[in-house]
């Protein structure tokens, strides 16, 4: 049972005004049984301009993380400040109000919600009750990571973004190893305990890198192995129902569940799309807010199916009320990673979640298509749409060979990097990426027609 005060903050006022800004934060609030995780307290920043309203959104998905990675949140705390302090982030007066409240509700662990620098948390572990970890949402994030990675490669990715994350924020907690020898005889013995730590990890990430960038060619030459088939990846916000769709696409026993990033590694399935056209459908790790860049790079490698698709299936919770919100940090992570507007495609999941009228208006100019994963609803037109993005995407060509022209039957079927392929009662239709040049070369140019038809139309 997850337990959130929401009462006034300590000291018996609704919030205490200072000149940096306002503090707040809830009071002591215990239920019963409430042991069953890491004693967590959340601490949120609404910066000038900034509505509490959406900070208090942002703490919702930062206790779905906690939660998810095993703790309890038993408080949530939010500064307002028109700017961060450099030493605390929050502050000091507010700072003390939190500490205050670590040691009466005996709190494990504080976590903010903003980035922290590794001298911010040495300044905070040095300001509240001994043993009282601090960390800020990626760290929550690598902890989920971690508890989640089965793969070599999902495991290698994860050390190394834990590494990564690790490396600016070492601690000097060895203080007795923290001061290089002096005095006759022992001038110049060796490094600090910091140095020393720094100089393990840097080896250690050079490695991990090595390892990764092997893990990729081995990825590069599966995706070689797929004979050219077209490819679809599932991207998207994590809970968004990738897995399901990715289920129910490809009738593949994958495990679904309804929590935070519940797929790290990639699974690729052959999927039809009907009409004759079959391809490899991916599913990929999650999106979330404020992901840093530091996490997103080790996963690169697991994101690059999205890059290397022919279409990208951005899956949207249509029924989360911030699922414009979500759309828009899928947007921004597809685009740093090269992919290109009309190599995708917004799939609005979750329609049977929906109250009357069951219908959500997807973003302007683009094209969406709604579904239900759970249900089948919507399903064929999500298909049909796949088939025709495909089908008449860029190079895309369509020949219709009549059967009693055995050879350039055999040649039209051998051709490489082939979409779609069906016999009809009196022809072969093939819808491949080729040339002119190489149409020309095989004898093949009399037999291109203009698009792929539909199975029941006539020869």
């Amino acid at each position: 049972m997850v337990v959130v005060g929401r009462t006034p903050p300590l000291g018996g006022h609704a919030e205490t005004s200072t000149e940096h800004g306002s503090e707040s934060s809830p009071s002591s609030l215990a239920a019963p049984g409430e042991n069953q995780g890491e004693r967590t307290v959340l601490v949120g920043l609404a910066l000038g301009g900034v509505s509490r309203q959406v900070v208090e959104e942002h703490l919702d998905e930062l206790e779905r993380l906690v939660e998810t990675a095993g703790g309890t949140v038993v408080e949530r705390c939010l500064q307002e400040r028109d700017v961060p302090d450099p030493a605390t982030l929050v502050g000091s007066g507010f700072l003390k109000r939190v500490s205050a409240l670590c040691t009466e509700r005996r709190i494990q662990s504080l976590v903010f919600d903003e980035d922290l620098s590794g001298s911010q948390v040495r300044t905070l572990e040095r300001e509240l009750p001994a043993g009282v970890k601090v960390l800020d949402r990626a760290g929550v994030i690598l902890d989920i990571f971690a508890q989640r990675a089965r793969s070599r490669e999902a495991q290698t990715q994860v050390e190394l973004a834990q590494l990564s994350y690790l490396l600016p924020r070492l601690t000097r907690r060895w203080r007795h190893l923290s001061r290089q020898a002096g005095g006759i005889g022992t001038r110049g013995v060796g490094e600090t305990q910091l140095e020393l730590d720094r100089r393990l990890i840097g080896r250690r990430i050079s490695l991990l890198r090595t390892k990764l960038a092997a893990i990729e060619r081995d990825r590069r030459q599966r995706r070689e192995r797929r004979q050219g088939l077209p490819t679809i990846a599932l991207v998207g916000y994590t809970n968004a129902g990738k897995s399901c769709l990715f289920r129910r696409l490809s009738h593949a026993a994958v495990e679904v569940e309804d929590r935070l990033f519940a797929t790290l590694d990639p699974r690729a399935r052959r999927v039809s799309l009907q009409e004759g056209v079959t391809a490899v459908l991916t599913d990929t790790v999650g999106f979330i807010r404020k992901l840093p860049h530091h996490l997103v790079a080790p996963f690169r490698s697991t994101l690059e199916e999205a890059t290397e698709a022919d279409l990208v299936l951005h899956v949207v919770d249509s029924a989360h009320p911030a699922w414009g919100e979500h759309l828009r940090v899928g947007d921004e992570v597809l685009d740093a990673l090269g992919v290109q507007p009309e190599q995708v495609l917004v799939v609005l999941n979750k329609m049977d979640l929906l109250g009357a009228p069951r219908r959500v208006f997807g973003p302007p100019g683009r094209e969406a298509i709604q579904v239900s994963a759970t249900t089948g609803e919507g399903i064929g037109a999500l298909l049909e749409s796949a088939r025709q993005r495909l089908l008449h995407a860029r190079g895309v060509v369509v020949l219709r060979v009549p059967l009693e022209r055995a050879e350039a039957v055999q040649r039209a079927v051998n051709l490489p990097h082939q979409l779609a392929r069906r016999f009809r009662d009196d022809a072969v239709e093939v819808a491949v990426r080729v040339g002119s040049d190489r149409l020309a070369e095989e004898g093949l140019s009399a037999f291109r027609v203009e698009g792929w038809r539909p199975a029941d139309a006539p020869g």
